[in-house]
């Protein structure tokens, strides 16, 4: 298919996800409604450390809800072998991808879940390079993740100003703007830095309470 046609059919779906309220608008987002079946939910962190605070609020909401009957599936991006896009174009924005690595489990763990969770620490105003690696390899299964879905923000970083945040949780808005997601909740915890400073503070349970009701 060529690029330019299929850019027109992804920007078509997307206009109707936009019909349906399933999608955010600015910074406000749509509240999702709490599952009442079980669901399958991918999580995908980016913390290069271990026992990192990012990767401690992935637990918890993990913990949360597989404790609801939910399944969950994980991939600790830093740990893993996912080499980063070159746009070679040959997946054609729908298809196998150049390279045969670990994102291969993303691709058959995201086509079918019913929510995905995006546990980051902040790295100069930005996601980790291993999380923006996995999400720019999104390129090649772009026509399979338009669809319905909700997503979830698990977010970490050392200073306390709010504003701060903001390119993190525009990124993320414009993604799920983009692909037609729903954002089902966030947790941005701010003023932790030390591994394991986030233990003690109120986000581990603000993250086990989202998985569990998620």
């Amino acid at each position: 298919m060529e690029r330019r046609e299929f850019l027109k059919k992804t920007l078509a779906a997307g206009t109707a996800a936009v019909a349906a309220g399933a999608i955010l608008s600015g910074r406000k987002s749509v509240a999702a409604e709490k599952s009442t079946k079980p669901q399958k939910i991918l999580i995908l962190t980016g913390s290069p450390r271990k026992g990192g605070n990012s990767a401690i609020l992935a637990d918890s909401f993990a913990k949360g809800a597989q404790e609801a009957g939910h399944t969950v599936a994980r991939f600790d991006a830093a740990f893993k072998n996912v080499h980063p896009c070159i746009a070679c174009d040959r997946c054609g924005m729908d298809g196998d991808c150049v390279f045969n690595d670990d994102f291969n489990f993303v691709r058959e763990n995201i086509v079918d879940a019913d929510v995905v969770v995006f546990a980051s620490p902040m790295y100069y105003f930005g996601v980790s390079a291993q999380l923006k690696a996995v999400i720019d390899r999104f390129y090649a299964i772009n026509g399979k993740i338009h669809a319905p879905k909700k997503a979830v923000l698990l977010m970490t970083y050392a200073n306390t100003r709010p504003s701060q945040a903001v390119p993190i949780e525009s990124h993320y808005e414009v993604l799920l703007d983009y692909l037609g997601w729903t954002d089902a909740g966030r947790v941005i915890a701010s003023g932790v830095w030390p591994v394991g400073a986030v233990n003690g503070t109120e986000y581990p349970e603000q993250a086990y309470k989202l998985g569990k009701n998620i």
